[in-house]
């Protein structure tokens, strides 16, 4: 018996002991990254302290999943590194325990971690453990880096070694760094260019991206990649983003891919989503925990609406058709006209335009080519590269155009530069200078349109200064509302790539439709102002004509009509971000939890994968703990969702998009007691305000109706 106490006892000691050192480990390192010297010191005092369990559980944390762990620890011994660079004892026991880490840690941000800092140790206790790893196909260059610069006699001839026993790419690795502890420098044939001067950004991009196109190895490709990291805005992302796709320099595009992103908190829409989303499990590196945590933060509070999307996917013609008509004539075919004759368009200009090499061409003969959505107003981007004798255009909302042409053509007056709107007869026509690059070379615009009036910049300079467009088709008429892009067919070759666009959000409210004023609806939010509504308006905020919950803003909170209501029919439009929760609450109290004190229904996206495990009442729709809805009928993710709530007594059906997803009883379903098991005082209730439950995620809201019964 007396043994069996005696091991328990040892146990419990032991347990103590591994929980002391955590605890010691984790305050000491908590206040990484530092802010104040005296604290790191402190910290760093405290870590040459550290036995052999200390030190084993510090560097386990280079595994851990929680990025915030992750980087702390990073932080501390990137620091305390330095800070012992003095002690050769000290530097020599700790490169025996990062040597040791080696074995048992297994990400590749804490393996590279390790290996760049057993380097700046410069200990030869690490050569056995970096020697092992030339041959590792993912660390090899890590490695032989830091045999390199701790640049000893043992590091050396480890290096010598492993280049007569390794193969490619290993090989290349290890005589880089030989070279480099040589002094061995690479041939110079030529002599080393002049430093470019770009006009602008915009210039600089454009070239790059021949660069890019011509560049033949990853060095070159990486320095283009460098040179782009500090060119803002949506067109950089975008041309970084194509590397994401090359393995040579995936890791380093995912990484400016980020930065940029980060930089930019107007970023936002379908096409950068998808880039960062892509660039996301690419990300690596010292920074990676700091660059992934932020970015998935941005990415969930990053609006769906208003932002950039491709109009060219650089493989077909996806998006678009042949030209019918103009918008004139075409308004006056029915539905079936218009149709048979976009068929027979399409049939007839087939092999017109082609995509080709990325590019989108038009092969000299045929007609437009269009959109085939229809835009209000908008931001756009295009590249377009022509030859010689060169014409073409891009018409806005189905009307000509932004004028592309070569300006040598002087007997047609082309020597004013492209970039006009060359079909105005009453106002400015002509661009304000001259800014198109040589036939051949690549050109850009950047089009803006809002309302009847377009500005243009050209490579970078403005050449139309928010112009009025005029009505081509009918001149007694201002510029149609809403139409098609074209591409201007005009019997020369032209090529396009990098079509952007995104559409901007209006200012116009939203009201009722006759059937509802008839029906007896009113309004509770147009998108202009939250008149109707109390409670948490810091974490509900207005922005671009809908409700956005913020968490920042303590979107935990909740939202109230201003009024109650018994029995209602209640209509809104709501938008998801991947995983959000919040809820509707009906007939609930301004106080308490409205899932019981009041009645509230699911609002969730609940196909995401943390929750596989929800039970059926709390699926989308449901009443929360008393009647499942039935799940399938949300769109997909981005997409504005309809939904409509009609509440008579004690009966409550909940139709969304279109389909019935609840229609139950709330005195029938709950006779038994509530299927959650909890007390629920608020299915008693008459009355009460109907308001948004927040659960501290992003959602957005708009179009909200409400009819009282």
């Amino acid at each position: 018996m007396k043994k069996i106490y005696l091991i328990f006892l040892l146990l419990f000691v032991s347990m103590v002991q591994v929980f002391a050192q955590t605890e010691t480990v984790k305050s000491t390192i908590a206040i990484f990254p530092y802010k104040h010297v005296a604290e790191a010191d402190a910290a760093l005092t405290s870590m040459q302290s550290w036995d052999k369990a200390n030190w084993k559980f510090f560097l386990s944390q280079l595994d851990d999943k929680d990025s915030a762990q992750l980087l702390k620890a990073n932080y501390a011994l990137n620091a305390y590194v330095h800070h012992i660079a003095l002690d050769a004892e000290k530097k020599k026991q700790t490169a025996i325990y990062l040597s040791a880490a080696l074995s048992y840690v297994k990400s590749f941000d804490g393996r590279y971690f390790l290996i760049l800092q057993l380097g700046l140790l410069g200990d030869d206790v690490a050569v056995k453990s970096l020697a092992a790893l030339l041959k590792d196909e993912t660390f090899a260059g890590n490695a032989a880096r830091a045999l390199a610069v701790i640049h000893s006699e043992n590091s050396i001839a480890a290096l010598n070694k492993g280049l007569l026993k390794v193969k490619e790419p290993a090989r290349k690795h290890i005589q880089a760094a030989l070279d480099n502890v040589n002094s061995v420098l690479p041939e110079i044939k030529v002599a080393q260019p002049a430093k470019k001067i770009f006009q602008n950004e915009v210039q600089h991009l454009l070239v790059l991206q021949d660069e890019m196109d011509a560049a033949k190895n990853p060095l070159e490709k990486r320095r283009i990649l460098a040179e782009a990291a500090h060119i803002p805005g949506f067109t950089s992302l975008m041309f970084v983003s194509q590397s994401l796709n090359d393995p040579d320099v995936c890791d380093e595009a995912a990484l400016i891919t980020a930065r940029l992103a980060l930089a930019d908190k107007n970023t936002r829409g379908k096409a950068a989503r998808e880039v960062l989303e892509k660039a996301l499990p690419l990300i690596k590196g010292i920074d990676s925990a700091f660059l992934v945590k932020n970015l998935l933060v941005q990415l969930v509070a990053m609006p769906y609406d208003n932002g950039f999307v491709s109009l060219f996917n650089g493989k077909d013609l996806t998006g678009w058709k042949a030209l019918v008509g103009n918008p004139i004539t075409r308004a006056k075919m029915t539905d079936t006209e218009l149709q048979n004759q976009q068929k027979i368009a399409n049939e007839k200009t087939k092999g017109d335009w082609i995509a080709k090499d990325g590019l989108l061409v038009f092969t000299g003969h045929g007609d437009n080519l269009a959109t085939a959505a229809q835009y209000g107003d908008f931001d756009m981007y295009v590249d377009w590269k022509i030859t010689t004798q060169g014409d073409a255009g891009i018409y806005l909302r189905g009307t000509p155009q932004v004028q592309i042409w070569d300006t040598s053509r002087r007997d047609v007056g082309a020597q004013v530069g492209s970039g006009g709107l060359y079909n105005n007869q009453k106002n400015q026509s002509k661009p304000l200078v001259v800014a198109d690059n040589k036939i051949g070379e690549w050109n850009t615009f950047h089009i803006t349109m809002k309302g009847e009036n377009v500005t243009v910049y050209l490579n970078g300079v403005l050449v139309t200064d928010n112009v009025i467009l005029e009505n081509y088709w009918d001149k007694t008429l201002p510029i149609f509302a809403k139409e098609q892009i074209e591409l201007q067919a005009h019997g020369t070759h032209v090529a396009y790539r990098n079509i952007y666009l995104k559409e901007l959000a209006g200012n116009a409210v939203t009201v009722l439709s006759d059937a509802e004023k008839k029906q007896g609806f009113s309004m509770l939010f147009d998108g202009s102002n939250m008149d109707q509504w109390v409670g948490n308006k810091a974490g509900y905020v207005l922005e671009e004509g809908a409700i956005v919950v913020h968490p920042e803003g303590n979107g935990a909170g909740n939202l109230y009509t201003k009024e109650e209501y018994a029995d209602f029919e209640y209509r809104f439009e709501f938008q998801l971000t991947p995983g959000a929760n919040n809820g509707l609450g009906i007939r609930a109290p301004l106080t308490g939890d409205a899932a019981y004190v009041g009645m509230e229904l699911q609002i969730l996206d609940n196909e995401a994968e943390k929750y596989k495990d929800l039970q059926p009442y709390q699926y989308h729709g449901s009443v929360y703990g008393v009647i499942p809805a039935k799940r399938g009928y949300l769109l997909p993710m981005g997409e504005w969702n309809k939904e409509e709530v009609v509440v008579k007594g004690s009966k409550i059906k909940v139709t969304l998009n279109g389909t019935i997803i609840l229609d139950g009883n709330i005195k029938e379903a709950s006779k038994n007691g509530t299927i959650d098991h909890n007390d629920h005082p608020g299915l008693k209730r008459k009355t009460g305000y109907i308001g948004f439950l927040g659960h501290g995620d992003v959602l957005r809201f708009k179009n909200i109706r409400v009819k009282k019964m």
